[in-house]
């Protein structure tokens, strides 16, 4: 199995779980469950395939992914009453599935000699899509949209370091080693330390004197 391949599989696995996860939130049938998985598994991993123009998308050449993300809504379906607090899992699965999905998007572009721009946005989009959908789909603020916290910023910092690590000619897997760390390091430290960038905030007009 290749090193890409790999990262696939692991992301889906993941991601699948979270998105089990919010389905239990929103206490769904067991379809629902193995929709919102398969979603939130699948759902970064293809629009980086459709914009990148590999035929055929990964899960559709290899359907053994969407039985993988269907056997963890299954698995969640079936445990996730014995689980204190739900949410707090679901965070912290989603930051290992972050790292890994972008990760995989940027090892794809990177395989593709695509430049670092396309490589950093498809690691990206690879990272952020399928929980942004699965959150929107079941309601939920989503976590890519959580006020001050650090989440695309991880994606953005993780693909950017690996480009930088392969331009200093680093091999392959060591620069996707340095991508995930990145990313799960900047997602976790927000989560324990409160690490925040800032945001926007209004101000009233000037007043004419």
């Amino acid at each position: 199995m290749s090193l890409l391949a790999l990262l696939d599989y692991a992301s889906v696995l993941v991601f699948a779980l979270t998105g089990a996860l919010v389905a239990s939130r929103a206490q769904l049938d067991l379809v629902g469950f193995a929709f919102v998985a398969c979603l939130t598994a699948v759902g970064g991993g293809t629009m980086r395939d459709l914009l990148l123009d590999r035929d055929p998308v990964f899960w559709v050449g290899q359907p053994a992914y969407i039985l993988i993300a269907s056997g963890a809504a299954a698995l969640v379906f079936f445990t996730a009453h014995l689980v204190e607090s739900r949410y707090r899992l679901l965070i912290w699965l989603d930051s290992f599935a972050l790292s890994i999905a972008v990760a995989a998007g940027t090892g794809v572009a990177l395989a593709q000699a695509q430049p670092p721009v396309i490589v950093v946005l498809m690691g990206m989009m690879t990272g952020c899509l399928g929980g942004l959908m699965r959150d929107v789909v079941c309601n939920e603020v989503p976590l890519v949209l959580k006020q001050g916290e650090l989440y695309v910023s991880c994606a953005l910092a993780g693909a950017v370091a690996a480009v930088i690590a392969t331009g200093l000619g680093l091999a392959t897997l060591t620069a996707l080693g340095l991508c995930a760390i990145v990313c799960w390091g900047l997602r976790a430290g927000s989560l324990i330390f409160g690490w925040r960038l800032p945001v926007y905030k209004s101000r009233p007009p000037r007043t004419r004197g």
